[in-house]
């Protein structure tokens, strides 16, 4: 049987068959471009099942690990940050019946989860290590030709217009039967002259794959989760296109056709070794045989051997919160009768070193926490250019489009050319090329970076720093009834009631250099940017005459001497510079003192050598960190994020949190039919969830959930992301030097405890309403408590509320 008249079958996918692959490929969760890279729970989509049972099936088909080591839970347990009242508790949880000594017992020895095999690692087991291994081979062709499918600038492997290309699985196949190399590159003579037998199109590719290797329905959509996972990271990225699709109304979904890519290898191989190497193709076949059999009970036995770990794991979450618990009921309210000054900011962890800092400087001060994007579901269209980038959360649909309002065409000429200088500077091979080809012009431009360093900053950001914005819906500018409504809609789930003669409100982003993951270090609320645009907006939102005129009608006064400030806090630097309009005296030195305060606060985590630097000094070394295109390290983000207090800000004002602690402003008693508690539960805590455990699989896992060593990090398709080093699959999730200082782990992993200050009946009604919602808190990807009035803490779990206080040792 020779290669040209083999396989000439045809097959037809049922039905069912269809359904149970497109299942598999919609427990992928999206990963957002580089330029807009926003924090994602990486099991977004397998929500729906107990977090458990997801760590089972994914270490026992991938190999990936939603646990820490064994050795850091120890390490947690001898150094008292997990305490023994805290482990028999989780142990009673768990329904772990061992004592304390045979769960310490359970850390002294190394187990051992079994794991699931595809076609290519059954092969590799006995492949000759001095060849390349038919995974690493799978993964890199399958990734280079990804990026250069999706790139959207100048197509690598065609010319023309982009639109026309084919679609995902006939490009592939393409190119696929075009690359003889690939014989030469696996040592197999003869290899690629199977994907000529390939059928033409995705569905048929599948059926013959199906077929071929005897899968069974029950089989059939772990084994295509299990494909799909080899490929994470551009699976991810289809997912990211298909999310964006639904967002808009516009469906675009090719995981089907990615899958079939990856099919087509295991079916190429299977015919490969079965013409070729009958003997080795005997022992395949039996192996194969034997993995289908086993995958049921692999997944039982991956639950149950990491049942005794889980306890560890829920001990160290337990010890947190009664730590937490016990400062939270010991502080003492302090409520500001007639502030001076009031500050806006963005939730954002990094907010409450600062919020702490400003509020010490006076009584007269007081500060809200609110999401970043400020309630404005805006998109941001610099004018006359038909660039637009979201301002808001990923979960959300821009609803109003923002424009400066005078005309910027030098702007946005200098906006092309930038963004095409940095295209071609950011490329891999860049270091080399613009040497060459610019010579001494660029030579000196490197040496000018590493000598006088500035900060990076998104070109398309050069064009916000207006003063002047118009708003539209659609095509129609909004009325003053419009935007009052909008305004009104802002500030009663802002929680702002009556004003001071200053009311700042406080976006974020953060000022790196030389940084592919910068827009991670801007604010997750609004898409990846800095917070400017949507606190400007919001500022002459709410100075304009004739919507506070027209606010008056709405019920909400706001004095003629009550000025809105736009302001950005930089959180590499902890600067915070107001925009337009100028602040006193007595506000301006306030800042620059939080400023000072939260620099020495956080210079313990950042370089604890300047512990007992000058002001002056550290302010120094805190903007040369910004600009230092060599800094890997230049500020912690939103490392070690662990609560979500949503609950009014003079419960907590005396309250050190650490910098650990997201924080939404929240009275109940003033939320009629409680529409902004639905909102929190439905955005902002989904959102801190997501934060949680982008942080969290990125330490637990960081070779397949993390993006591995920064100092080797090259970007892909100019925006879609990154590969370490020059291959391998797209790199999702944060680098090793966001979360590891060399020594220690910077984020200790544990599950979002979520605080909310508010009634039982509408905490439960919101959980039954909203899927997501009940899924996050009865599944465990959250801990879901309750603050009451009288100063009890208890927890909501599986529709009944439990006692949280810590049981005796």
């Amino acid at each position: 049987m020779t290669a040209a008249t083999a396989f000439t079958y045809e097959s037809q996918l049922t039905e069912q068959q269809k359904s149970l692959l497109i299942a598999a490929g919609v427990r992928i969760a999206p990963t957002w471009p580089l330029d807009q890279m926003i924090a994602v729970n990486p099991f977004w989509e397998m929500r729906d099942e107990p977090i458990e049972r997801v760590a089972a099936r994914l270490s026992t088909l991938t190999g990936a690990r939603l646990l820490m080591p064994k050795e850091y839970y120890l390490g947690l347990y001898k150094s008292g940050d997990i305490s023994r009242a805290s482990l028999l508790q989780a142990a009673t949880e768990q329904k772990v019946t061992k004592s304390v000594q045979e769960l310490e017992n359970e850390l002294e020895h190394s187990t051992n989860v079994p794991q699931w095999h595809n076609l290519s690692d059954l092969l590799d087991s006995d492949r000759d290590p001095h060849t390349i291994a038919w995974r690493d081979e799978i993964t890199h062709q399958i990734s280079q030709f990804c990026a250069a499918h999706y790139q959207k600038l100048h197509p690598m492997l065609r010319s023309g217009n982009i639109k026309g290309r084919p679609d995902l699985y006939r490009h592939w196949l393409e190119v696929t039967r075009r690359d003889q190399g690939i014989s030469i590159i696996l040592d197999e003579p003869g290899f690629h002259e199977y994907f000529q037998q390939l059928p033409g199109d995705a569905e048929t590719l599948l059926a013959q794959c199906i077929t071929s290797l005897t899968l069974a329905d029950e089989e059939l959509e772990p084994y295509a989760h299990a494909l799909l996972l080899d490929i994470n990271g551009w699976a991810s990225w289809v997912a990211y296109l298909r999310w964006q699709g639904n967002l808009h109304d516009k469906p675009h979904d090719d995981m089907l056709q990615l899958l079939a890519i990856r099919m087509a290898w295991e079916l190429t191989i299977w015919r490969f070794m079965q013409a070729k190497h009958p003997k080795s193709f005997e022992r395949l076949g039996t192996l194969w045989v034997r993995e289908k059999d086993q995958l049921p009970h692999l997944l039982i036995q991956a639950e149950d051997t990491n049942k005794p770990m889980w306890v560890w794991a829920k001990a160290a979450e337990f010890s947190y919160q009664h730590r937490l618990n016990k400062q939270l009921l010991a502080a003492q309210q302090q409520t500001i009768a007639k502030p001076k000054l009031q500050a806006a900011f963005c939730i954002d962890v990094r907010s409450e070193v600062m919020r702490r800092a400003l509020e010490s400087q006076s009584e007269h001060i007081q500060t809200f926490g609110f999401a970043g994007f400020f309630g404005l579901p805006l998109e941001y269209q610099p004018a006359d250019t038909q660039l637009s980038r979201p301002q808001l959360p990923g979960l959300l649909k821009p609803a109003i489009r923002a424009t400066e309002t005078r005309r910027t065409d030098d702007k946005a000429a200098s906006l092309n050319q930038t963004a095409r200088w940095q295209s071609w500077t950011q490329a891999a091979p860049s270091s080399f090329s613009m040497v060459e080809s610019m010579g001494w012009l660029y030579a000196f431009k490197m040496l000018k970076k590493a000598f006088f360093a500035r900060s990076d900053e998104n070109p398309m950001s050069h064009l916000s720093h207006q003063q002047h914005w118009t708003l539209k819906n659609g095509d129609q500018e909004l009325t003053v009834s419009d935007k009052a409504e909008l305004a009104k809609g802002i500030l009663n789930t802002m929680g702002l009631r009556d004003f001071a003669p200053t009311v700042l409100l406080v976006g974020h982003g953060s000022h790196t250099t030389n940084n592919l993951h910068a827009a991670g270090l801007d604010c997750g609320a609004c898409g990846g940017q800095t917070g400017e645009v949507n606190v400007r907006v919001l500022a002459q939102l709410l100075n304009d005459k004739d919507v506070r005129a027209a606010l008056i009608g709405l019920g909400v006064t706001i004095l003629d001497t009550t000025r809105f400030v736009a302001a950005l806090h930089i959180t590499t630097t902890d600067h915070i510079s107001c925009f337009d309009e100028p602040v006193s005296e007595t506000v301006t030195n306030w800042l620059l003192a939080a400023t000072r305060g939260s620099q020495r606060e956080r210079i313990a985590l950042i370089d604890p050598t300047l512990a007992a630097a000058t002001d002056a000094a550290l302010d120094k070394a805190y903007i040369k960190r910004s600009n230092d295109w060599s800094q890997v390290r230049p500020e912690w983000g939103l490392a070690n994020n662990a609560a979500f207090i949503v609950a009014p800000r003079a419960w907590t004002r005396q309250v050190d949190l650490k910098g650990r602690s997201f924080l939404h402003d929240y009275q109940w008693q003033n939320d009629d039919g409680f529409a902004v508690l639905e909102l929190i539960m439905t955005a902002p805590m989904i959102v801190t969830n997501w934060i949680n455990m982008q942080y969290n699989a990125s330490v637990t896992d960081n070779l397949k959930y993390g993006s591995g060593n920064k100092v080797l990090h090259n970007a892909v398709g100019g925006h879609i992301g990154l590969y370490e080093g020059n291959g391998g699959d797209l790199r999702i999730g944060l680098a090793m030097q966001s979360l590891h200082n060399g020594e220690k782990w910077m984020h200790q992993p544990q599950r979002l405890s979520v605080y909310i200050a508010a009634p039982k009946e509408p905490i439960e009604r919101i959980a039954a309403q909203h899927d997501s919602v009940r899924q996050l808190i009865d599944n465990e990807w959250l801990y879901l408590l309750r603050w009451t009035d009288d100063g009890e803490i208890e927890r909501f779990y599986q529709q009944q509320w439990w006692p949280v206080a810590e049981p005796e040792a």
